[in-house]
């Protein structure tokens, strides 16, 4: 199977017509065709009806083995790249909006002072992205968060073979506006709150679908999305009442408008996690070695 076909197909099947897909790779859609053709002629069965254009009960079965067997080719070629030095003149990290701290850039300036050659950009971006971007190397390091309970070790990444470090912990908060009936309070309950009207800011917030997981409840019930990696912009609607939001205290401390409560049940914590690949060297192990403080791993 050619992942140049593997690629068209993904496309297709994501695009949900040739001419689509054609544009977004770039290609005429009669060659779109052809690779179609010889993809399904190498596997003798089709993978698409035509008309109308839907997968086939072999091609949805194909689909879910692609994705990860593009992603392992995109990961082996970041891998060898970084072992054989083309990556070292350059640092790209990416972090979720909570994940993004003083701390991390400090970090960040203290790897600028030991590599001033390097090329270095940040990339603030949603939580699902960062993984597949780190394990294609899009990415050379990526921060993510979460809420978890303290005891719990961080879960294997699904995005290939990544090592996941956490880097931090710290207390989470419920951010109501000032004047809210319970800003008062010197603790909540999650599950005393599931009925309250929420933000769904699933990159700039804690997700609500982890809060009906934490809490074992259901509710949790949007009264606005927000679709953005801006946390001061998210701040600004609960502000102005329109919803709850659970955050680190770091990053909703001090925010006009707005009252933090800690979050007393269940006991959980927001954490932050480093993810990278096997092969990690030059200002990205730097980055590391300072973000985690683990001179043995990363000296």
């Amino acid at each position: 199977m050619d992942p140049h076909l593997l690629r068209t197909f993904v496309s297709v099947a994501r695009c949900g017509s040739f001419s689509d897909a054609a544009h977004e790779l770039g290609f005429t859609p009669a060659a779109v065709s052809e690779h179609i053709a010889s993809l399904e002629a190498d596997l003798r069965t089709a993978l698409l009806t035509r008309r109308p254009l839907m997968l086939t009960s072999a091609g949805a079965r194909l689909l879910e083995h692609v994705g990860p067997l593009l992603l392992r080719l995109d990961a082996a070629r970041a891998d060898i790249e970084r072992l054989s030095g083309s990556g070292t003149a350059r640092l790209v990290t990416g972090a979720a909006p909570l994940a993004m701290t003083p701390r991390i850039a400090a970090a960040l300036d203290r790897v600028r002072q030991a590599h001033p050659a390097i090329r270095a950009s940040l990339r603030i971006l949603g939580r699902r992205e960062i993984p597949a971007a780190v394990a294609s190397g899009a990415l050379d390091l990526g921060l993510i968060d979460g809420p978890a309970a303290p005891a719990d070790a961080p879960p294997p990444p699904e995005a290939g073979p990544l090592i996941r470090v956490t880097v931090a912990e710290s207390p989470l908060v419920v951010a109501l506006p000032t004047g809210h009936p319970l800003a008062r309070r010197l603790g909540l309950r999650l599950a005393d709150l599931a009925d309250a009207p929420w933000l769904d800011a699933p990159d700039a917030a804690i997700p609500l679908g982890q809060l009906r997981a934490v809490s074992r409840t259901g509710g949790f019930r949007p009264s606005l999305t927000y679709e953005g990696t801006d946390v001061r912009g998210l701040l600004a609607l609960t502000a102005a009442g329109h919803g709850l939001a659970l955050l680190p205290h770091q990053a909703a401390k001090d925010t006009p408008g707005v009252v933090t409560v800690p979050l007393i049940t269940p006991r959980l914590v927001h954490r932050t996690e480093l993810l990278h690949g096997a092969a990690l060297d030059g200002p990205a192990r730097t980055l590391a070695a300072v973000v985690t403080g683990d001179r043995h791993r990363y000296g």
